[in-house]
C-alpha cells in the first residue's frame, strides 16, 4: 500500500447543469436551525452514484452533506428522505457506520424537494479502479472484502425491534413481493431497446424459497462504493452510505443483490466491461469465499444461493433500467446514463449464466 493512499479522498466537484440548489435559501435554514453554523457557504456535488443526488454544503468550517430526491421520474415508493433520515437516526447509536443525521425538512419552497444534512464522513470511497497512487497487496485486498462481508453481518445482527424500526417493512412474503415488484417496476420502464428478462422472471418465481431464514435490517445496496474507508489504514471501514433502500427482510437478498456488483477476475469479458469497483484486484474473496464468508459468521447453512444472486442481477438491472428510462425520455442529461442499456443486456445475459449452471 502506497503512501499517498492516505490522500486519497472522495472530493465533490462542480453541481452538474440542471441540478444546482438555492444556496442562500441553504444557508438561510441552516442558520435559523443551527445558529453555530455560520460563515460564507459554497454548495458542491458528488458525481458518483445513480439515484438520490449528494452535495457537499460547506459553511464557514463545518462540512455538511445533502441528500434530495433527483430530477425526473422515479419510482413511486422511492427517494422518501423522511424515510432514509428516520433510519439514520435510528440506527447510529446502535450501528456506528451510520452517518450522524442532523435536519430534515420537507418544505420544497428551500430547494424545490424534501431534503436532510447529515455530517460528513471523511475518508476514502473507492470507484472503478483505484487511484494511481494507490495500491493493495493481494493480503491487504483480501481483509478489505472480509471486512466488507463482517460489516454487512453486523447489520444484519441487530436487534430492529430495540432499534425502533420493527415497521421499517415486513419480512413475510418479502421474497415474493421483490421478486413480483421488480418484475413489474422492470416492466414499466422497460424502454423499445431493452431485454424481455422473461426467463429469468419465470426462473425466480419457480425458485423462491420458501420463507427467510431471517428478518433483518437489511441495507440493499450494500457495496464498495457507498462505504468509506478509513483514509490512514484504508483495509478498515468506517461509513456506509446510501440508506435509502434499507428495509426489515431477508438478509441472503442483501447479500445477493451486494454480490450482484461483484465481478471478479475471471468473469465474462461483457460482465468485467460492465464493472463499476476494483473488485478485481488480486487477493479479493470470490463471491463464493463471501457467501461462505458469511455463512460461518452468522452461523447459518446458504445451500440456495443461486436464486439470491441472480435476483440481484435481475433487480441491478431494473434500478439500472429505471434510470435509463429517464435518460431515454430526456427527464435528465446526464451523460453517464446514456450507457446503462448495455449493462442492462449484460445482466441478463449474467442472469442466463447463473439459471444454466445451477442445480436449483
Amino acid at each position: 500500500m502506497t503512501d499517498g493512499m492516505a490522500g486519497v479522498m472522495d472530493e465533490p466537484a462542480e453541481v452538474r447543469n440542471g441540478e444546482e440548489l438555492d444556496a442562500a435559501r441553504i444557508q438561510e435554514f441552516v442558520n435559523a436551525l443551527c445558529p453555530e453554523i455560520a460563515g460564507d457557504i459554497t454548495v458542491r456535488q458528488f458525481p458518483g452514484g445513480y439515484s438520490n443526488l449528494t452535495y457537499l454544503v460547506k459553511i464557514g468550517e463545518r462540512e455538511l452533506i445533502l441528500r434530495r430526491p433527483p430530477f425526473g421520474k422515479k419510482a413511486k415508493s422511492a427517494h422518501d428522505m423522511a424515510r432514509e433520515y428516520r433510519v439514520l437516526a435510528s440506527l447510529k447509536p446502535v450501528f456506528p457506520y451510520c452517518p450522524e443525521p442532523l435536519v430534515y425538512s420537507e418544505d420544497e419552497s428551500i430547494i424545490g424537494a424534501p431534503f436532510y444534512l447529515m455530517e460528513r464522513i471523511k475518508g476514502i470511497i473507492l470507484r472503478k479502479n483505484l487511484p494511481a497512487d494507490m495500491a493493495f497487496t493481494p493480503g491487504q485486498a483480501r481483509s478489505l472484502s472480509e471486512n466488507l462481508v463482517s460489516v454487512l453481518c453486523r447489520l444484519h445482527s441487530i436487534d430492529y425491534r430495540r432499534a425502533g424500526l420493527d415497521d421499517l417493512g415486513n419480512a413475510d412474503g418479502y421474497i415474493t413481493r421483490q421478486v413480483e415488484g421488480w418484475s413489474k417496476r422492470y416492466a414499466d420502464a422497460k424502454t423499445d431497446d431493452a431485454p424481455s428478462f422473461e426467463r429469468v422472471i419465470r426462473w425466480l418465481l419457480d425458485k423462491m424459497p420458501e420463507s427467510s431464514p431471517s428478518a433483518a435490517i437489511i441495507h440493499n445496496d450494500y457495496k464498495f462504493d457507498n462505504t468509506v474507508l478509513n483514509s490512514s489504514k484504508p483495509t478498515e471501514i468506517v461509513g456506509l452510505l446510501d440508506w435509502e433502500m434499507a428495509t426489515i427482510g431477508d438478509p441472503l437478498m442483501d447479500l445477493g443483490s451486494s454480490l450482484a456488483y461483484w465481478v471478479e477476475r475471471d468473469d465474462p469479458p461483457a460482465l468485467k466491461a460492465i464493472r463499476t469497483m476494483p473488485t478485481n484486484l488480486d487477493g479479493m474473496l470470490t463471491r463464493k469465499e463471501q457467501v461462505a464468508l458469511y455463512a460461518d459468521i452468522r452461523g447459518m447453512k446458504v445451500d440456495n444461493f443461486d436464486f439470491y444472486y441472480c435476483f440481484g442481477l435481475f433487480r441491478l438491472a431494473g434500478i439500472a433500467q429505471q434510470i435509463y428510462y429517464r435518460y431515454y425520455h430526456g427527464q435528465t442529461r446526464d451523460p453517464r446514463f446514456k450507457n446503462l442499456i448495455a449493462a442492462v443486456n449484460v445482466l441478463e445475459q449474467a442472469s442466463l449464466l447463473v439459471m444454466g449452471k445451477s442445480e436449483l
